[in-house]
């Protein structure tokens, strides 16, 4: 593994209490109470809080962060990006045959400025998050082995709960245990390659209409 996926300082028993609250607790909170319109902002928030987190832990390899580029498996990104564009078309053709492809019929333009906006404000903040803290901070209360990835997925799909939507959580686990498994194989840049060109291919085929903010609706 590149990754590495353990170097907590804290008590174990602090490291289970912080980790529910940031990936259980947090989630909930936003899909409860949170309007839609300040997502971003809490998105900010946790990603500023993470990062905090992550230094306090203590033997973290910052440069790792810029680090493994060459590692990146081109081939895999290629995949994921067909992948998703192919599941991204079953899904709308099956639920909303009205949404495919209407961003880039109607809207080309705002279509490009998410391509260039979504890696950074979105991809990147997630990946700090739900990669190099999860694995590094709470790697000593982990279960081992593909264990840990399916916890990861999980926590991942949990985070997207304020969607309120059964495709965005089949999705976002799927997603998130790819982006984990690439992590810890080849590292930090490629789960955020492989996140960044999966979001942005979701909302060329027009998944936008369950992936976009101003869509979500409470059903309660």
């Amino acid at each position: 593994m590149v990754a590495e996926t353990h170097g907590a300082v804290a008590p174990r028993r602090w490291l289970m209490v912080e980790f529910a609250a940031l990936y259980f607790g947090a989630p909930l909170a936003i899909a409860l109470f949170l309007p839609p319109g300040h997502l971003f902002t809490a998105l900010a928030v946790f990603s500023l809080a993470g990062m905090l987190l992550l230094w306090l832990t203590g033997g973290f390899r910052w440069r790792s962060l810029v680090r493994g580029w060459r590692r990146i498996p081109w081939l895999e990104v290629a995949g994921i990006a067909l992948a998703t564009l192919v599941a991204g078309w079953a899904i709308l053709s099956w639920t909303r045959p009205g949404s495919l492809f209407l961003l880039l019929q109607a809207r080309p333009d705002f279509l490009l400025v998410i391509f260039a906006l979504y890696p950074i404000l979105s991809a990147l903040p997630q990946e700090l998050i739900f990669r190099p803290l999860f694995f590094h901070r709470y790697g000593a209360i982990l279960p081992a082995g593909k264990a840990a990835i399916a916890l990861n997925a999980f926590v991942f799909s949990f985070a997207h709960l304020m969607y309120w939507s059964w495709i965005v959580a089949l999705m976002t686990f799927v997603g998130g245990w790819i982006f984990g498994r690439a992590y810890l194989r080849y590292g930090f840049p490629a789960a955020f390659v492989l996140h960044a060109v999966a979001g942005n291919m979701l909302f060329a085929v027009g998944m936008g209409a369950y992936f976009y903010t101003g869509n979500v609706q409470r059903p309660f």
